[in-house]
């Protein structure tokens, strides 16, 4: 699969990634991804890289970091992570990124550095990673589906631009192709959508959910956290859908923007936001739609019905159980 792409592949010889990460050293470890450990090099000309290191070479392991190298080989974006080259040394497969100085936005949006972003800062944010998903779904060379996206796979540089990282469970569309299905259900359970967690179909809808999420979560400051032990318990998307049917949407923001928010801009957004989580995924936007809601304040947003995994709806209370007995699941 290399072969194919091996012109626009960057290849580093191992001694180079090695030095540059001080033999790989704890104190250079700066978080995991998906298939292994992610360290920050420093290239004797000075550059600042991040280093992904397969921990383990599973068969699936392979497979993940072939699909990572050969996807991102071909996409170039402002809001997504730029990818440098690989190494692939005996046994050894590390992938090579720019290094991210402000690390992923979870830290911004759950952590104690919540302070440090204000709300034009936030919106800043939100529109680059819509802008960065369209190009996925739509502006490309490729078409490509997500699969999991979250506050840990959006990274922040130096001036705090979002970009989208993490495409080792990504997949390629074809130009005409509607959805997929799958027996390995890949993502985190919150982010994904009703539709693939239940029954691993994906689709460019199913990234416009994860997307809405993210969107509740950096205008709330909450997780949404999927709770099956105390159905009284609301999650973030029924919360957010209760307070709008009451009309006390604004009880949703984070205290914290309170004094930096427009508010008739953060009840349009969470408006988008459940319009993002739809149950169905025909009842979702594209992405082409929710940059255009989130960029115009003008454009029209029509009203969204009740989200998907709302407790007390048909699909939370079976939530994965039949698919879990026939198919393989790799949740976080």
């Amino acid at each position: 699969m290399l072969e194919d792409w091996k012109d626009e592949v960057q290849l580093f010889d191992f001694f180079t990634i090695s030095s540059s990460t001080n033999n790989f050293s704890n104190a250079n470890v700066i978080g995991k991804g998906g298939f292994g450990i992610v360290y920050k090099g420093i290239m004797e000309d000075g550059q600042e890289i991040a280093v992904k290191r397969l921990e383990r070479p599973s068969e699936q392991g392979l497979n993940d970091f072939m699909n990572e190298v050969v996807m991102i080989a071909k996409l170039q974006h402002r809001n997504l992570v730029q990818f440098l080259g690989c190494c692939m040394e005996k046994d050894e497969r590390i992938l090579v990124y720019e290094f991210m100085e402000n690390a992923s936005l979870d830290a911004f949006i759950f952590g104690e550095k919540r302070h440090l972003l204000n709300w034009p800062k936030l919106v800043e944010i939100i529109i680059g990673i819509a802008r960065g998903l369209l190009y996925l779904h739509q502006d490309s060379r490729l078409r490509i589906i997500h699969r999991d996206l979250k506050p840990a796979n959006i990274l922040l540089d130096d001036v705090m631009n979002p970009k989208i990282s993490d495409f080792g469970t990504a997949r390629l569309f074809d130009a005409e192709q509607l959805e997929e299905n799958t027996r390995r259900v890949i993502g985190t359970y919150g982010h994904m959508s009703p539709e693939y967690s239940n029954g691993g179909i994906f689709s460019i809808k199913s990234d416009v959910f994860s997307f809405g999420v993210l969107l509740l979560e950096i205008i709330s400051g909450k997780k949404n956290r999927i709770n099956y032990k105390y159905e009284e318990d609301l999650n973030l998307l029924e919360l957010a859908w209760t307070l709008c049917k009451e009309g006390q949407s604004l009880n949703l923001l984070d205290e914290s923007l309170s004094n930096s928010c427009l508010v008739p801009q953060v009840l349009r957004f969470i408006k988008i936001g459940l319009l993002c989580v739809q149950d169905k995924a025909d009842d979702r936007p594209t992405m082409s739609d929710v940059f255009l809601m989130l960029s115009n304040d003008s454009s029209f947003i029509k009203d969204a019905k009740r989200p998907g995994f709302c407790n007390g709806s048909s699909d939370t209370s079976t939530l994965g159980q039949a698919y879990f007995t026939n198919n393989v699941v790799t949740l976080t």
